[in-house]
């Protein structure tokens, strides 16, 4: 019963949207013959609304028209706001009244469902949760509000940002089924990949569907370990995965307070920056003591490091082990990591155009935890616990971070929500997930959710501030921090998203920026059927460096894209 109902809530939402769009727009003075938006940066948009060729209430008629004739196929938004065209109205009179708040007045962007708005409800992707509106809007909701922007859509993600089920596909959840990648959005065909995932991901939690197609400017994700980053170079956008702290994380369903954080995710270097800046607060939340970390650019705005120039003379290091290429080292007897044939010409390339930009290309770094040989000092032989076979006991090996935090700040959430809470604590969501399984909750099982919550907060807390402290000492201490700062590297490059896991664990800051297009080769275990062809996949690469350096990776990423400009359009959503 919720799963139809909330299937088709935005269909519903939109085209009643446009019901009353039609009714009274014959009453309003019309621009004429207004900009497409299609692939229109915020500086376009805000160019055309400056010069009068369009309003904000157009810019969002032309975004809901998209999302009508497209989001079926491809499951991008899970709510479009009712009231998004009354938004826009006022947008488009304090313009007219000579009131302009920022480079996003009047631009439309969406919000991954699990970053709360008082005036429509945030899911989460949770059955749970589905009727639930919050009490309270998200601090970078208000940020963003204050600083003009249209919240036109919640857009889809992974259940609860994949701390559900270790098996659960990427962009899966029980309130909107399954999101899919527009640049191959066919079905899996495969025995045992062919329960409505799409043949090619969309990335991690978050989504960058919907920016990709522009059902909006661009829109706000999070991310634990990955969940900015992966979908960007997924969907051949830009993603900013920020310093833990830069931006406030009160009003979003947490997975860890030591990891998670919010990040725009756009299709240029200057649309993110714009978005970061209007996201972060001018002063630190009271609600969140990590925003204490990072001191804000002036006014806020990242705009100002983009400069084309910034490579010439830039210190880039090239972290060659297990990213690029692979290696033995640790517990491991056999070769681990390394990239593909196709995966090494473009970094190749990449490399090549860094040093045509003047930037020092320090190659390779050594990051010591990844080439340790000892498995307790080697950062492949650690990872985050998940899933059942990583239950309370069965543990020593492996990362408690993930799981003991979501235990701890799970259930200080919900106690933010008061009596608008859907459920009271963690074990609550776990046994409504058993009694409504029928209605369509927990479809891949709630294993992640299981060996959280059978922890204590109490009693576990002295193994998880052991593994905290070993996941700092072998990500920045003897990982990152290393080449860093004994190389005086500006960043380091690394292919695709694969510094998700290494950077989110100290909180350290990733731009992803698009380069490629490649094919798609499915393992020899699991091949495509005689006749498929799955089409090119996007490929990106990552710039990566310490806490609080986001002003020199805007610089760096952006001098990056202007030298390369490799951004597509993909087929089919014109």
């Amino acid at each position: 019963m919720h799963r139809i109902r909330f299937a088709g809530a935005g269909q519903a939402l939109l085209l009643g949207a446009l019901t009353i769009s039609g009714s009274v727009l014959g009453a309003q003075p019309r621009a004429a013959t207004p900009p497409s938006v299609v692939e229109a940066s915020i500086a376009d948009l805000q160019a055309a609304l400056r010069a009068k060729r369009v309003t904000s209430r157009q810019l969002v008629e032309q975004y809901l028209v998209r999302i009508a004739t497209y989001d079926q196929r491809l499951r991008a938004t899970i709510t479009v706001n009712p009231r998004a065209l009354a938004d826009a109205d006022a947008r488009d009179r304090e313009r007219a009244q000579g009131t302009v708040r920022g480079p996003l007045h009047g631009i439309p962007v969406a919000l991954k469902d699990n970053i709360l708005t008082r005036d429509l409800r945030t899911t989460g992707g949770a059955l749970a949760f589905a009727d639930l509106v919050p009490p309270y809007d998200a601090t970078l909701t208000q940020n963003l509000r204050d600083a003009g922007a249209i919240i036109i859509a919640k857009a889809q993600l992974t259940e609860l940002a994949n701390w559900v089920a270790s098996g659960m596909p990427g962009n899966y959840n029980a309130v909107n089924g399954q999101g899919l990648n527009p640049w191959d959005p066919r079905p899996d065909p495969r025995p045992g990949f062919d329960d409505g995932r799409a043949v090619m991901g969309t990335g991690g939690s978050s989504s960058g569907i919907g920016t990709n197609v522009s059902f909006w400017a661009g829109n706000v994700g999070t991310e634990t370990s990955g969940s900015i980053l992966s979908p960007a170079h997924a969907n051949m956008l830009v993603g900013i995965k920020p310093t833990v702290g830069r931006i406030s994380r009160h009003g979003v369903i947490p997975i860890t307070a030591d990891q998670d954080t919010p990040g725009p995710m756009t299709r240029t270097v200057a649309d993110a920056a714009i978005m970061l800046g209007a996201m972060e607060g001018a002063s630190p939340d009271p609600n969140d003591a990590a925003t204490k970390t990072c001191t804000p650019p002036a006014n806020r705005d990242y705009t100002k490091f983009l400069d084309a120039a910034a490579l010439k003379g830039a210190r880039i290091g090239i972290p060659r082990a297990f990213f690029y290429d692979s290696v033995v080292s640790g517990g491991s007897t056999r070769p681990r990591g390394g990239l593909t044939p196709a995966q090494r010409v473009v970094m190749t390339e990449v490399i090549a155009v860094l040093r045509a930009q003047g930037a020092t290309i320090v190659d390779p770094v050594v990051i010591p935890s990844i080439m340790a040989p000892k498995a307790d000092d080697n950062l492949l032989d650690w990872n985050p616990c998940s899933g059942l076979d990583n239950a309370r006991g069965q543990d020593a090996n492996c990362s408690s971070v993930l799981k003991y935090g979501m235990k701890r700040d799970f259930n200080a959430f919900l106690a933010t929500l008061g009596d608008k809470a859907p459920v009271a604590s963690l074990t609550a969501l776990r046994q409504w997930n058993i009694a409504h399984q029928r209605a369509g909750a927990i479809k891949y099982g709630q294993a992640n959710l299981d060996v959280s919550d059978e922890l204590d907060v109490r009693l576990d807390r002295e193994k998880y501030e052991a593994d905290r402290r070993k996941d700092l000492r072998l990500t920045a201490t003897q990982g990152l921090d290393v080449v860093l700062q004994g190389e005086k590297l500006d960043a380091l490059l690394f292919p695709g998203a694969s510094s998700a896991n290494i950077a989110a664990r100290p909180g350290y800051p990733s731009i992803t920026v698009p380069y490629a297009l490649l094919p798609v080769t499915a393992p020899a275990s699991a091949p495509y059927p005689a006749g498929f062809d799955p089409k090119p996949a996007p490929f990106g690469v990552t710039f990566t460096a310490g806490a609080c350096a986001e002003p020199r990776l805007v610089a760096l990423a952006y001098a990056f894209e202007q030298a390369t400009k490799k951004r597509q359009t993909p087929v089919g959503f014109p």
